[in-house]
């Protein structure tokens, strides 16, 4: 069997590496995380009432866009509507449970996207299919299913060129027929081009589902390699993940991943070709919690060392000694990502003594013609015989740390 070769649109967006989640909407101005109107068991004619308290007053795009950009994201997927119903856009009449009804009395989108196009990052809109809001979801699902395409084709239709829509809900009714080919004929007719991401839920992470689909999800947790032999149609794939245990904001969730977390999970995905989604979840109004800022700032400084090989990078066969290190496939040049590695000088006077020196890769059958630290430049001696890479993994020089360090090796050209 053989594999099917990627849409050129499927290919430019494996090659994104790194994007932005975020999640906001009404319920952030609880702070209880966005599943509180379920899983508090609130009423809803009480928690309408918190569009009339959404100001939006501290939502400003351009600095949310910014944050993404300094992170070293090349995409942002925003929430345009979430399971309470609400949405962030200018519904057009269909609802008036939507920003421009509510006290904000604007169409936050529209900010979103404006900013999106000003600093070259591609806006995606997330768009949830399960709805607590609307009683057609349950009462006459066929309806709902109608205000469901509407909804999502005024989002094609009234914001330019976007990137993509992911979608999430259909997992709470499993048995149900979706008219998943109806709506993703709607936006094929307005945006051809735009990725189509439907997360099959924590219990189904990385399933196809519909052939329609461009990029399978791994919801929290790590993707694993795709297995496209076979298949009709090159598939991406993504994870998307939280900064702590919520995606909304959680006012009280101290449980951050580490900086050094966050970087072994994103290379983890693009060891096996998959995006890495990271979410932030906005204060109540649509601020950026400072927290939530500096980790993406640190990935930011990481990216600035290392963002090549995230975006150039490509899974390569090679094999490690460590099943943590791995090599990707550039066009020239092959990018060698080392864990654990240990610093230059006397452990005596830094935190831990993990390894540095000799690390050997099988499977490695291209010539190389110079190995050296991207952070510094510093070249490092090799060997190579029978498809087997030995080099020496210099340590880290005092004064630095940055998770995993990331050499690039230069091919001889043939």
């Amino acid at each position: 069997m053989s594999v099917p070769q990627p849409l050129p649109y499927i290919e430019r967006f494996e090659k994104l590496g790194l994007g932005m989640f975020v999640h906001w909407g009404l319920y952030s101005q609880l702070g209880m995380g966005e599943w509180t109107y379920h899983l508090h068991h609130r009423d809803m004619a009480e928690y309408k009432q918190l569009m009339h308290t959404f100001t939006a007053e501290d939502f400003n795009a351009e600095e949310l866009v910014l944050t993404a950009k300094e992170a070293g994201c090349n995409y942002i997927t925003l929430t345009t509507r979430h399971h309470e119903g609400f949405s962030l856009y200018d519904t057009c009449g269909l609802c008036d449970f939507d920003a421009p009804h509510s006290a904000a009395g604007r169409d936050l989108i529209r900010e979103f996207v404006d900013a999106c196009n000003k600093h070259g990052i591609l806006p995606f809109f997330y768009h949830t299919t399960l709805d607590w809001y609307q009683t057609d979801f349950k009462e006459d699902f066929d309806a709902y299913l109608e205000y469901l395409r509407k909804s999502v084709e005024v989002l094609c239709k009234n914001y330019g060129k976007i990137g993509g829509l992911w979608f999430d809900g259909n997992w709470s009714k499993p048995n149900a027929d979706w008219k998943e080919s109806e709506l993703y004929a709607t936006i094929r007719k307005y945006q051809p081009e735009a990725i189509i991401v439907n997360n099959t839920g924590l219990s189904n992470r990385g399933e196809l589902g519909h052939p329609e689909i461009d990029s399978v999800t791994f919801e929290q947790g790590r993707p694993t390699p795709m297995k496209r032999d076979g298949m009709q149609k090159y598939v991406a794939a993504e994870m998307c993940h939280t900064l702590n245990d919520h995606w909304g904001i959680g006012e009280l969730d101290f449980n951050y991943q580490s900086p050094a977390s966050i970087i072994e999970h994103l290379c983890a995905c693009r060891k096996v070709g998959a995006n890495y989604l990271l979410n932030i979840g906005p204060t109540a109004q649509g601020g950026i919690d400072p927290m939530q800022r500096e980790l993406m700032r640190i990935l930011g400084k990481w990216m600035k060392l290392y963002g090549e090989a995230i975006y150039k990078g490509k899974p390569h066969a090679a094999t490690s000694q460590s099943t943590k290190n791995f090599i990707l496939q550039g066009e020239d040049s092959l990018y060698i990502f080392i864990h654990d590695l240990g610093k230059v000088g006397s452990v005596n006077v830094t935190v831990g003594g993990k390894y540095a020196g000799a690390h050997t890769f099988n499977r490695v059958p291209e010539e190389i013609e110079e190995i050296a630290w991207m952070d510094n430049g510093e070249v490092l001696p090799f060997s190579q015989q029978n498809g087997i890479l030995t080099f020496n993994a210099t340590g880290y020089p005092y004064g630095m740390s940055t998770c995993v360090r990331v050499a690039k090796a230069k091919l001889k050209k043939q």
